[in-house]
């Protein structure tokens, strides 16, 4: 995916990091799913859908949520009319975000690429740039998180960690048995060793 953004910038949200080298990108793009968010802060469908896409994105990235982050990075695609429209948008949303600058005119390029024609729009990528959804925005909203699981499967990431906090919970409850489980089949297991052991020595002795 960092092939995509190969010699382009990326900004961290609020800070003024820039995510440019190759290493950089890798790093930050590869074996994710890559939401690409075009969108604006002055657009009214975009001001009802960017709270629930920030929503989306913390329940899946952020530990209060998940005990892991999931393998999702999301680059935010703008079309305010100025610098400062775009920097008091992401102030609102997520910190994990990743922003285009707003001088760059490859944000053009994607939108023609992507064949964007309104916001807001969400395209969805497998790692290695293909599309799994084209605009996500209604799945989003209607599925929530939920889509996520799809987007992985049909990305094939190597790493499948994805657990809800309420998943973890559960594991947890049902991993606290089993050493108990695996306890009680070893026992079984020698007693019955010994069991076969004292039959076949009777068995000899007569």
């Amino acid at each position: 995916m960092a092939a995509l953004f190969t010699g382009k910038v990326l900004m961290a949200n609020r800070e003024k990091d820039e995510v440019e080298t190759e290493r950089e990108l890798g790093r930050a793009l590869e074996n994710k799913v890559l939401l690409l968010y075009f969108g604006s802060g002055q657009c009214p469908r975009c001001r009802q859908f960017s709270p629930l896409l920030k929503d989306f994105f913390l329940r899946l990235t952020d530990e209060f949520y998940v005990e892991r982050a999931s393998q999702l990075v999301l680059v935010y695609v703008s079309r305010d009319e100025t610098e400062e429209q775009q920097s008091a948008f992401l102030k609102t949303m997520p910190k994990r975000w990743l922003a285009l600058p707003f001088r760059d005119a490859f944000k053009r390029e994607l939108e023609l690429r992507f064949a964007v024609s309104e916001v807001p729009a969400v395209v969805v990528l497998k790692p290695n740039g293909e599309v799994i959804v084209g605009n996500a925005v209604e799945e989003i909203r209607r599925m929530g998180p939920a889509c996520f699981r799809n987007w992985q499967e049909a990305a094939e990431l190597v790493d499948r960690n994805f657990l809800l906090a309420e998943d973890f919970d559960n594991q947890t409850r049902r991993s606290i048995t089993d050493p108990i489980r695996r306890l009680k089949y070893e026992l079984k297991k020698t007693t019955e060793e010994k069991n076969k052991e004292k039959k076949e020595e009777g068995e000899e002795s007569s």
